[in-house]
């Protein structure tokens, strides 16, 4: 039995929680929050849905003119403000964050500004978005003006009963009824009017429940229309990874390479200082077997400084600090054969892609010096939409491809790590041509 009273216990207060909880809903935050959602959202997508119809209706009726692809091509990128403040708003309002798509940036062009606006994947998921949700804010509003509207009208309708508003007048059986009707019965005596009223609490206590219902449908259609597709959003989470790990090998190499050159480099030639200097002061007395020893520890400290030298600039050349073109220009004059740079870049790029383009460079001039037979090359370097672009040329004996030896191969797996591509036109009988594509940034 008193297992019986406890389980009873338990019940009574489970019911009492939910009834707490249903009684004061209507006046908690996140009813009034999500109420609040579905009136800003409604009109802004009405909004956008005409923005969509004019716009691409004056686009296709314009597309036998020169401005009506234009035209669309700048409309569909366009709807991305729509969606944005709805998302905005879901966050803000509904707690519902879906993360922000990439940004959309043209490349410089017409032509080119024209084709990324046709192919905008986010504007046109946008698109059909608003399309979509217009049929849906309007559900919306017809939920929160049956259960909203009407709860507060007929919750207060004794105080509109009283004072003689919002009343309709209605002749039944040759009497006149003055008073609020609901599916043809008037409410126009004290205990209909008080019915009214209770039907009001009824409703305005179902009203953040039936919204909240709605907006699990704008919830699944916004996250499905708006949020990234699940490859799409891993791809790009683990390009992001991969540009971080790149940026942050390259500062990494730049540290080493700067604490070698301020530190082991700068010991290291003070090292030969001090065993020139012990050198010269020796006496006439010291032994010629001691005379030798400090001698071949004098040419142990200059070659190591010439080994160093030659590593420190293996792994981030001085001369890049200045710019990939002065770079470029600095290895073009220590090449064994002429080589003219022809270099081109309006924007400086990231200094892991200047690291891989340099030595990508070098690795090519080598190739041309030892291989090629040819007596001049030519390094021209150009920025192309958006992406770094060099031409190592030459002619020479021509005949390179990427199955000969594993330079070229190491070349293309090297800027195959940020996205970059390799080309080989080289027949036999020359001239060749290599070119390299690379991000202005990882």
């Amino acid at each position: 039995m008193r297992a019986g009273r406890v389980g009873k216990t338990a019940l009574v207060s489970q019911v009492a929680v939910v009834v707490r909880r249903v009684l004061r809903e209507p006046v908690s935050t996140r009813p009034l929050s999500e109420l609040a959602y579905v009136l800003l959202a409604a009109p802004v997508t009405v909004l956008g849905v005409l923005y969509v119809i004019v716009s691409l209706a004056v686009g296709v009726a314009l597309a036998v003119t020169a401005i009506g692809i234009p035209l669309i091509s700048w409309a569909v990128p366009g709807t991305r403000g729509f969606t944005a403040f709805r998302r905005h708003r879901a966050a803000g309002l509904l707690g519902e964050r879906i993360p922000d798509p990439p940004p959309f940036r043209p490349p410089p062009g017409l032509l080119s500004r024209v084709s990324a606006g046709l192919r905008d994947s986010v504007g046109w998921r946008s698109v059909r978005y608003l399309l979509v949700t217009l049929l849906l804010d309007v559900v919306g509003l017809y939920v929160v003006l049956v259960t909203w509207a009407w709860g507060l009208i007929a919750l207060t309708y004794p105080i509109q009963f009283a004072l003689g508003v919002n009343q309709s007048t209605i002749v039944v059986d040759g009497q006149v009824h003055r008073g609020l009707i609901v599916h043809g019965i008037v409410a126009d005596t004290w205990p209909a009017v008080l019915l009214v009223s209770v039907a009001g609490v009824a409703l305005l206590l179902l009203a953040p429940w039936a919204v909240r219902v709605f907006l699990l449908a704008d919830r699944l259609l916004m996250r499905r229309m708006l949020g990234r597709a699940g490859a799409a959003a891993r791809i790009r989470d683990l390009e992001r990874s991969r540009a971080y790990a790149i940026e942050d090998v390259a500062a990494t190499v730049r540290r080493i390479e700067r604490d070698l050159h301020d530190g082991v480099q700068a010991r290291m030639v003070a090292l030969a200082m001090n065993l020139t200097m012990l050198n010269e002061t020796l006496g006439p007395d010291v032994s010629e077997q001691s005379r030798n020893l400090l001698t071949a520890a004098l040419d142990h400290a200059k070659d190591g400084i010439g080994e160093l030298r030659h590593m420190v600039s293996g792994i981030h050349p001085p001369a890049l600090d200045a710019g990939l073109e002065t770079a470029l220009g600095t290895l073009a004059a220590r090449s064994p054969i002429p080589v003219d740079v022809r270099a081109e870049l309006p924007e400086r790029p990231t200094e892991a892609i200047e690291t891989i383009a340099y030595f990508s460079v070098a690795e090519l001039l080598t190739n041309v010096s030892k291989h090629s037979g040819a007596d001049r090359a030519t390094v021209e370097l150009t920025e192309t939409e958006g992406r770094l672009v060099l031409r190592v040329c030459d002619e020479g004996r021509g005949g390179a491809n990427l199955d000969n030896g594993t330079g070229l191969r190491g070349l293309t797996e090297r800027v195959g790590t940020v996205d970059g591509r390799l080309a080989v036109d080289s027949p036999v009988g020359g001239p060749t041509v290599i070119t390299i594509e690379l991000p202005l940034h990882t």
